[in-house]
């Protein structure tokens, strides 16, 4: 019987920071980072830029010990930028912010990578969602990221938070990706024959100092340079925290549904990226209302049933992570809408009752506040 592996969990968030009265985005303080680390210790860093701020949960067990060190965590947050008249959003994009006034953060690190991506590292203006689920065996790691590459597109299309750019609708639900693209070695990772092939390329990276190390790796997915886990990095920042941790059960089902398959000498299909890149345009594009194709029958499914199959094919995993309200949470985010397709809900509303476009605006960032702060345990 093959040893199941420990599918421990770990959240990364990374908030924008905007004054609380007008929804501007605004410049971390002196002293709400220090203030920030004296009551979480080593679970907050800076970001890329001064706007921003990330948190990360400790590994966890379970989807409950994430749940609360989530609440602990953006508790904390949100209580220190108050103080200072500001407030944290959980959104890929910020609806009105103008990337030309961005300030990298200090720091070697930081403006090394500055010089480094020059205009399309200024452009960065974006905070993504990153779940870890521990993977003890390199050669599992390598083989089960090879086969949830195939659903990625569905996992981005559960947690879309950017329509807007600079002050416009963008028609896509998940800008963010758009900016994100512009890196190199972005997007999706092709298919490894296992852990040694993985490290010859980070080697060939490395060694001529193209990279320094294999976290400049900043694919959709890869194995985590710092912990023995596999780091899903496709979604955009998300306010609701049910949302968010709906997100992360799934996708750490969808592993262990996976590793299920390989205990029994089974597994997915691996399909050529650039079909799965198809897929994940289509999300990128219209989220949840898209239709993406079942490689397998070879034709445009709605979204909603692709869910339902899913749900269906985890649904011993959710049992046996005891996460089963939380992977059915997807159900309702079908029905209320992604962040993307809230935001812009709320500009059209307001909008129709009258407002210009900056009051507009202004009203959506007001809605991210309120749904980052809604963090009851």
């Amino acid at each position: 019987m093959a040893v199941e592996p420990a599918f421990t969990l770990g959240i990364e968030e990374e908030y924008h920071l905007v004054n609380r009265v007008t929804g501007a985005l605004a410049i971390a303080p002196d002293g709400l980072l220090e203030a920030c680390r004296a009551k979480l210790a080593g679970q907050v860093m800076k970001e890329f830029l001064q706007s921003q701020i990330e948190v990360a949960t400790r590994p966890c067990t379970s989807i409950n010990e994430a749940r609360a060190d989530l609440v602990r965590l953006r508790t904390t947050i949100i209580q220190e930028c108050a103080a200072r008249g500001l407030a944290p959003i959980a959104a890929a994009t910020h609806p009105f912010a103008e990337w030309q006034s961005a300030n990298v953060s200090e720091g070697a690190r930081y403006q090394a990578l500055a010089e480094e991506l020059q205009g399309a590292g200024r452009r960065l203006m974006i905070c993504g969602m990153h779940v870890h689920v521990g993977i003890e065996d390199e050669e599992l790691r390598i083989d089960l990221m090879n086969q949830v590459v195939y659903f990625l597109p569905h996992l981005l299309a559960l947690a879309t938070s950017s329509p807007f750019w600079r002050g416009a609708a963008t028609g896509l639900k998940s800008y963010r990706l758009t900016i994100f693209d512009g890196l190199p070695r972005t997007g999706l990772p092709e298919v490894f024959e296992g852990w040694s092939e993985y490290q010859r390329l980070v080697g060939r990276l490395v060694r001529p100092g193209l990279i320094e190390d294999a976290s400049r790796l900043w694919w959709d997915i890869r194995p985590s340079a710092r912990f023995p886990t596999l780091e899903v990095r496709i979604a955009d920042a998300t306010p609701r925290l049910d949302d968010v941790l709906c997100f992360a059960a799934i996708y750490r089902c969808l592993l262990r549904m996976l590793w299920r398959l390989g205990r029994d000498n089974q597994r997915w299909r691996l399909y050529s990226r650039h079909l799965i890149r198809e897929n994940r345009w289509r999300a990128q594009r219209r989220g949840l209302q898209a239709d993406l194709v079942d490689f397998g029958r070879g034709e445009k499914v709605p979204f909603a049933d692709l869910l339902e199959e899913i749900l269906h094919f985890t649904a011993p995993d959710a049992a046996a992570f005891g996460c089963e309200a939380e992977v059915q949470h997807a159900r309702q985010i079908l029905v209320d809408g992604t962040s993307s397709d809230r935001q812009l809900a709320c500009y059209e509303a307001e909008r129709a009752a009258g407002q210009d476009e900056r009051q507009a605006l202004q009203a959506v960032v007001q809605q991210l506040i309120t749904e980052t702060a809604d963090i009851r345990a």
